[in-house]
C-alpha cells in the first residue's frame, strides 16, 4: 500500500510539472534512437537459418541450416525465442505483430531516429519464416526445435547437432490460437509493405486470409496440437487470436466480413489482464476502438486505469508496475505500449502517455539501473542467453560458461531482461533465468513503446 501511495505522490508531482511547463530533470531524459537502434541488434542476434551480407552482429553466423519439415520443407528462417534455440510459433508471431502494430502506429518515431529501414528488416525476417510454414492452406508448421533436447545444450546455434523436430497444425490437430495470432501478424505486414513493395505485401495478405480461414474452421488450442509447446507456451483460450486475426483482416482490407468475424469473438465487457503472447484482449479492443468500434473504449481505459498507480497492479517502491515474478519488466512494457496507442487515439492520452514514460524510463534507469543489455547505467551484463555467453572461437562453448561468474564474453545489445522483484531486487546472474531471461516478446511492446516516445517527442520538438 506505501508503494503504490507512493507511485501515485510521484506520478501526481510528475503531471503537475508537466502541467505548469517545468521541465523535469536532465537525469529523467534518455537517448531514444540509442534505445531503437540496439533493440534491432537484439532482434538480429536472434535470428537463424542464413544470415544476410547486412548481418550487424559480429558474433553470430549461419545456424539451423537443416530445419525442414516432416516433407523435407524449408523451414530455415525465424527467430529463436530466448536464450534458447527452439521456434515456437506462438511467441515469435505475437512479437511480429506488436512490433509491426509499432511501426504502422509510430513510423515518425523510427523515421527520426533513423531505425526505419533497420525495423523493416527486422519485421521481414519473421515474416519471410511465416510464409514458409504455411506449406499448404490447413497446413502450418508452429514449431522448429524439441524444448527439452533444446534446454539440455548450452552452446553457439552455428554448432547445435541435435535434432530438431518440426510441428505442424492440420484439420485434424488445428490451433486456431496460433494460426489468427499468425494471420495478424501477416496482415498487419501487409499494411506495412503495401505501398513500397506491392507484390510481397500481397503475397502476405493471401498466407493472412488462408491462415485465417483455417483458425476459423478448425477450432482447437494450437498448444494441444503441438505436445511439446504445452510445457513452455501453453495456450489458455484461442477466442481472443480468433477477434484479433480478423480484426487484423479488416484493417487491412476493410471487408465487412473481418468485422463481423472480428465482432463475433470480441467482448465488449471483458478487461484484460495483461497484453502478452497468450492475451490479445485489450489489443483487439484497441485496435476495433482504432477502426471505428467505439464501444471498445471502456474495456480499454478500464484496463490502462488498473496498469495506472491506484489500480489493480501495484507498484515495486521506486515505480515499476509489477503484475508476475517471471517478466516483470516485459508485462509493463507492453502495458506501456498500449497505452501509448490508446493515447494516440485519445483515449486518456495525458495519463497514457505519462504512465508509459515512467515506466519505460524505470528499465532504462528511473530505477536506479538499466535494464537493457549495453545501455546506460549499470547494465545487466549477464543475460540468461547462450550464444553471448560464449567466447569467440575457437573457443569452446558450454556448461562451463554458463556457470561462469564473468560477464556474457558478447554483448547482446538492447535485449531487455526479465526484471525485478516487487522491491526493485534484481540480481545480475545468468543462473537465475527468472530475473535475467531475454527473448523476443520480451523486446516487442518495449520497443513499440519507445518508438511512440520518441514519436511525441519529434511532435514536441516540431512545435517548438
Amino acid at each position: 500500500m506505501k508503494a503504490i501511495m507512493a507511485s501515485a505522490i510521484q506520478w501526481l508531482a510528475v503531471t503537475v510539472l508537466t502541467l505548469l511547463g517545468i521541465a523535469l530533470p536532465t537525469s529523467a531524459q534518455y537517448d531514444y534512437d540509442e534505445v531503437l537502434h540496439k533493440s534491432f541488434l537484439f532482434y538480429e542476434a536472434q535470428r537463424s537459418g542464413k544470415l544476410p551480407d547486412t548481418n550487424r552482429i559480429p558474433w553470430r553466423g549461419d545456424s539451423a541450416l537443416n530445419d525442414r519439415g516432416n516433407d523435407g520443407e524449408d523451414l530455415t528462417g525465424g527467430w529463436y525465442d530466448a536464450g534458447d534455440f527452439v521456434k515456437f510459433g506462438f511467441t515469435m508471431a505475437m512479437a511480429t505483430t506488436a512490433l509491426t502494430w509499432g511501426g504502422l502506429e509510430f513510423q515518425a518515431g523510427y523515421q527520426a531516429a533513423g531505425e526505419w529501414q533497420n525495423f523493416l528488416d527486422g519485421v521481414r525476417w519473421p515474416l519471410d519464416y511465416f510464409m514458409k510454414c504455411h506449406v499448404s492452406t490447413n497446413n502450418f508448421y508452429g514449431q522448429v526445435g524439441d524444448g527439452n533436447i533444446d534446454h539440455n545444450y548450452w552452446g553457439r546455434p552455428e554448432e547445435m547437432t541435435m535434432e530438431r523436430p518440426a510441428w505442424k497444425l492440420t484439420t485434424s490437430a488445428p490451433g486456431s490460437d496460433l494460426a489468427g495470432e499468425t494471420a495478424a501478424s501477416l496482415a498487419a505486414g501487409y499494411l506495412l509493405f503495401r505501398d513500397t513493395d506491392s507484390t510481397y505485401a500481397f503475397r502476405l495478405l493471401d498466407h493472412a486470409r488462408r491462415l485465417y480461414d483455417f483458425a476459423y474452421n478448425y477450432r482447437g488450442f494450437y498448444s494441444n496440437s503441438i505436445s511439446n509447446a504445452d510445457q513452455f507456451y501453453k495456450s489458455s483460450s484461442y477466442v481472443d487470436e480468433l477477434a484479433w486475426g480478423a480484426a487484423w483482416l479488416y484493417r487491412a482490407t476493410g471487408e465487412a466480413q473481418y468485422l463481423s468475424r472480428a465482432l463475433e469473438f470480441a467482448s465488449t465487457t471483458e478487461v484484460a489482464w495483461a497484453y502478452d503472447w497468450d492475451s490479445k484482449i485489450v489489443g483487439y479492443q484497441l485496435l476495433l476502438f482504432s477502426l471505428g468500434q467505439t464501444q471498445f473504449r471502456t474495456p480499454v481505459e478500464r484496463f490502462l486505469r488498473n496498469w495506472f498507480p491506484g489500480g489493480t497492479v501495484q507498484y515495486t517502491p521506486k515505480g515499476l508496475a509489477w503484475l508476475l515474478t517471471w517478466g516483470s519488466n516485459r508485462y509493463s512494457a507492453n502495458a506501456a505500449f498500449i497505452a501509448m496507442v490508446a493515447a494516440k487515439h485519445n483515449i486518456l492520452p495525458t495519463e497514457s502517455r505519462d504512465f508509459a514514460r515512467s515506466q519505460i524510463h524505470y528499465m532504462l534507469g528511473d530505477g536506479g539501473r538499466s535494464y537493457l543489455v549495453g545501455y546506460g547505467n549499470n547494465p545487466p551484463e549477464r543475460p540468461h542467453h547462450a550464444s553471448s555467453s560464449c567466447k569467440d572461437p575457437p573457443a569452446t562453448c558450454d556448461w562451463t560458461d554458463f556457470s561462469s561468474p564473468d560477464p556474457n564474453p558478447q554483448t547482446l545489445y538492447g535485449a531487455l531482461v526479465g526484471g525485478p522483484d516487487v522491491n526493485d531486487n534484481f540480481v545480475d546472474d545468468r543462473e537465475d533465468y527468472v530475473s535475467n531471461e531475454v527473448t523476443c516478446d520480451y523486446n516487442c511492446g518495449f520497443t513499440g513503446a519507445v518508438a511512440g516516445l520518441r514519436a511525441l517527442q519529434l511532435e514536441k520538438e516540431s512545435l517548438g
